[in-house]
């Protein structure tokens, strides 16, 4: 199992590398007929490696089920509630060790049931964006190098995955960082694309140092790197150390699962292509953080206080990120605040006391959310605008589009029998529970509680509020360039490529019906109320939109519309207090090193030109001068001798 599990981190590798460095040879010819075909070289490449993944990754899920390696599992089976720490259950393999003079580095892959399903989410969610991609970016020049970065963030999410070593995991960890940095400015002419980029780089770098240190606390503490020692060695550690330790890790989780207070980068990444943004949405980037903390659950289970932590963050995330969605017109944008918000649903699970409710809904969520995005790249490559209000009335012209969509739709509200609803019902479960039993208090538990429920209702009416504005009424009138002469002057609304239609197609299925896995362990009581206040936003949403169908319902927030759009002025706030701080901070050491440090130098140098010019006057080639001043000497040292001697 090992094996397979290197060969399905090692294919896109090297699908990446094979695509940045073969796509255009031999001659590596650019423009016109060059650009297609080292596009049709650079799919198959991309393509072909991540299918051959996600057959091995299905065939490692169903061997860890199945018990094909001689143990037996089931779905989420090993990641139910935890009370404390025990041991990985798994398949382990070293495949060499590296000795650093203090603590050794295990390069070593581990194999479980939580491991085998994410990696199954995450090649069946790539595999979809990759072929998806050659449709939206079939006339880009840079797909080659696209596809390829796609093909390393992949890679880099399943070493994430399998990695049975907490530094060999931060190796993955930080790669996604930098294909996150490469994708999002893909279209680096637009200096937005770019700015975007950097900020995703920079806001996640500052949740990663923390990250970094605590796996040195980890790491030191256990006495070794390895997942399966440092969770063994749990009930040795002092409380401070395991509180320090998961405090530290959990900024680097905040700042990858884009939550409460390092979220604001997701939403401007947006300015990426849309097939990026399924990937990072669904099933690599954000997820990494959820994954991380079910993977050192054993550790964070006994953190009280980096549990209160936890929930509190995914309380305020969770109805804030939903907030906002409510208030915005960029289809990408919503989805964007809709993922902070249903990440910290998982948050909240994992805050509870309930792994497999969190894992259950990553896996749901990342099916239906990479739907909902590659929904939106077709709306969007066929009205050419990213905004609702440039959309309406598109279920004429968009079918199969508008059926999809309305299936992620019901997925993210939580309604029967779309995924989210099982999913969904796990996590207010777990959180109803905490309120009587459970390591928060009772105050971060019931804030928990109170905001998942309020959640509910307002996620229905953001979700209601993005589909019949981009599906119902009429498309406002736009006015169009004047077209040339002899070509008819008409705004083409159609469905998708095949290669994007089908991926949509597909992510429905897994969309719809995923969450049948859950069916025995529905709680109907709680189901009930999730529908309820579900159905009670999207009423209210309905109510509004058909009194005048041509107008935002989000009009009726009134004054509140301005500062949900802002997502409350959070970003704002940063400029202020650290943006700009440090932006003043760089001129002023960027103009001490002009003038000091340069400045001294340039000065020696003037000194040092000065002297030589000195110098210079007693070696000018002149023999009548030499001889001169050879005959002034020995003319002093006679007088000097006369006088003195």
């Amino acid at each position: 199992m090992i094996t397979v599990a290197a060969v399905v981190i090692l294919l896109p590798f090297i699908a990446a590398a094979v695509g940045l460095l073969g796509s255009r040879f031999p001659r590596g010819a650019r423009g016109g007929p060059a650009d297609l075909a080292a596009n049709r070289r650079a799919a198959w490449i991309a393509v072909v490696p991540t299918a051959i993944s996600t057959v091995l990754a299905i065939w490692l899920v169903y061997a860890d089920w199945t018990g094909t390696d001689g143990r037996r599992g089931g779905p989420f089976s090993g990641t139910g509630a935890s009370t404390g720490p025990s041991a990985i259950d798994g398949v382990t393999g070293t495949l060499d060790v590296i000795h650093t003079g203090s603590l050794p580095i295990s390069v070593g892959l581990l194999v479980d049931v939580l491991a085998a399903s994410i990696a199954v989410l995450v090649t069946v969610v790539a595999l979809a964006v990759q072929v998806y991609s050659v449709g939206y970016l079939a006339a880009d020049r840079r797909y080659p190098s696209y596809s390829a970065f796609i093909s390393l963030f992949t890679s880099a999410m399943l070493l994430v995955v399998y990695a049975a070593d907490l530094l060999v995991l931060y190796v993955g960890w930080e790669i996604m960082g930098l294909c996150s940095y490469l994708l999002i400015g893909h279209w680096w002419e637009d200096r937005a694309n770019s700015r975007a980029a950097v900020k995703a780089f920079l806001v996640t770098r500052v949740g990663d140092v923390g990250f970094l240190f605590g796996v040195f606390v980890l790491g030191t503490a256990a006495g070794s790197f390895r997942i399966a020692d440092v969770v063994a060695k749990v009930p040795e550690m002092s409380s401070g150390t395991i509180v320090t330790a998961t405090m530290l890790l959990l900024a680097g989780v905040a700042g990858k699962s884009a939550q409460v207070p390092l979220h604001t980068w997701l939403p401007d990444a947006m300015a990426g292509p849309t097939p990026i943004s399924a990937l990072i949405h669904a099933a690599t980037m954000v997820a990494a953080g959820i994954f991380l903390v079910a993977r050192l659950y054993p550790v964070f289970i006994q953190a009280g206080p980096t549990l209160d932590v936890l929930a509190v963050v995914a309380a305020l995330g969770m109805l804030g990120a939903a907030l906002a969605a409510l208030a915005q017109d960029d289809l990408k944008r919503v989805l964007a605040y809709s993922t902070i918000s249903q990440l910290a649903y998982m948050a909240g699970a994992l805050a509870a006391g309930s792994e497999s409710a969190a894992i259950f809904h990553l896996i749901t969520h990342g099916a239906f959310k990479a739907l909902l995005f590659l929904c939106a790249g077709a709306v969007i490559h066929a009205v050419g605008s990213n905004l609702m209000s440039a959309m309406g009335g598109l279920r004429r012209e968009l079918p199969v589009t508008f059926v999809a969509m309305t299936i992620g739709f019901a997925a993210l509200m939580g309604l029967p029998p779309a995924s989210g609803f099982f999913s969904k019902d796990e996590v207010l479960v777990s959180m109803e529970r905490a309120l009587a039993t459970g390591s928060l208090t009772d105050a971060a538990a019931l804030l928990l509680y109170g905001c998942a429920l309020a959640t509910v209702a307002v996620t229905g009416a953001y979700a209601t509020r993005a589909w019949l504005r981009t599906f119902f009424g009429e498309r406002p009138a736009v006015a169009l360039p004047k077209p040339e002469p002899g070509t008819a002057h008409v705004l083409d609304a159609r469905e998708a490529p095949a290669t994007m239609f089908w991926p949509i197609t597909v992510l429905a299925v897994p969309a719809l019906l995923l969450g049948f896995a859950g069916i025995a362990d529905i709680h109907w009581g709680t189901a009930a109320l999730g529908v309820v206040l579900a159905l009670l936003g999207a009423g209210v949403v309905y109510v509004v939109w058909r009194g005048d169908p041509l107008s935002d319902p989000a009009r009726v927030l009134g004054p509140f519309r301005a500062p949900f759009e802002q997502a409350f002025y959070v970003d704002s706030a940063y400029r202020v207090l650290f943006v700009l701080p440090v932006l003043r901070l760089a001129r002023l050491v960027a103009r001490a090193d002009d003038r000091v440090v340069d400045g001294a130098v340039r000065g020696s140098g003037r000194v040092t030109l000065s002297l030589a010019g000195l110098t210079r006057l007693a070696q000018n080639g002149n023999a009548q001068l030499y001889v001169t001043g050879l005959l002034a000497g020995v003319l002093l040292l006679a007088v000097g001798a006369v006088i003195f001697g």
